[in-house]
């Protein structure tokens, strides 16, 4: 399995709804950044899904490095 695509070295502030569902992008060939939009498909990496448990905003990765997925963690600094 290859290492995921580095988007951007910094974490996307993403508004999120109670109760609903996301789909994080994993592998970072999505144009649909940070969700998943299918571009995962023969990479062997998969999207992960999460719910939201409050509406808020969170701080999803964006340099897909994170030890925290979907979550940034900092890992960036280190890339």
């Amino acid at each position: 399995m290859a290492d995921p695509v580095i988007v951007q070295k910094g974490p996307y502030a993403v508004p999120v709804e109670a109760g609903k569902s996301y789909h994080w992008c994993a592998c970072g060939q999505s144009k649909n950044q940070p969700f998943c939009d299918g571009s995962h498909k023969g990479t062997g990496m998969t999207p992960m899904k999460f719910e939201a448990t409050e509406s808020k905003t969170v701080y999803l990765c964006g340099c897909k490095h994170t030890g925290n997925r979907p979550f940034c963690d900092g890992s960036h600094s280190k890339l």
